[in-house]
């Protein structure tokens, strides 16, 4: 891999929406997590009175998702806007993990790991309870249905299937939700 870039691993938003300048962006898969809509959001996606629900990678299995490339030049700066988006309350840890890079390869890249001791950790909540708050949240970066939409959208376009996450939209888009 090239000298001098910083990776970066994208599950949820960071796929469409990572908010920093890149040189690469690639298809990737880290072992050991797995995706989960399992974190209250009290700010992006919700407040702590009416908190929304968003993405963690949770220990076991793997998650597909997006490796990118950050220049050594823009590591300090982008490292800070992860830090100040993703660890703004402390529910995530940062680690460094290998990625395998589609196309081959692999490359060790700055993941965001729940920390499952948090306040804001929600564990594993049943569909219907994912869909009242996924619908109930709004915060500072919009509604939370729109962010579990719009991550739904993007990993169907990567070819990426995640069934719990097609049930949630299921539930969200279907017929029933229009009378909910």
């Amino acid at each position: 891999m090239e000298q001098g870039i910083h990776w970066v691993f994208g599950y949820g938003s960071l796929i469409w929406h990572p908010g920093f300048d890149f040189l690469l962006s690639r298809p990737a898969v880290l072992h050991g997590a797995h995706r989960s809509l399992c974190i209250y959001s009290h700010r992006h996606r919700g407040t702590a009175e009416q908190p929304g629900l968003v993405f963690g990678l949770l220990q076991g299995g793997s998650c597909r998702g997006m490796a990118f490339g950050v220049a050594g030049d823009d590591w300090p700066k982008v490292y800070d806007y992860l830090m100040a988006r993703e660890q703004d309350t402390g529910v995530y840890r940062e680690a460094m993990r290998p990625v395998r890079l589609n196309g081959g390869g692999t490359v060790l890249a700055l993941a965001f790991l729940v920390d499952v001791t948090h306040v804001q950790f929600a564990g594993r909540l049943d569909v219907g309870e994912q869909m009242r708050m996924v619908r109930a949240g709004f915060g500072q970066s919009g509604a939370n249905i729109d962010y579990v939409l719009n991550t739904a959208r993007h990993l169907r376009e990567m070819g990426i299937s995640d069934r719990h996450l097609t049930a949630l939209v299921a539930l969200l888009t279907g017929p029933a939700s229009a009378s909910s």
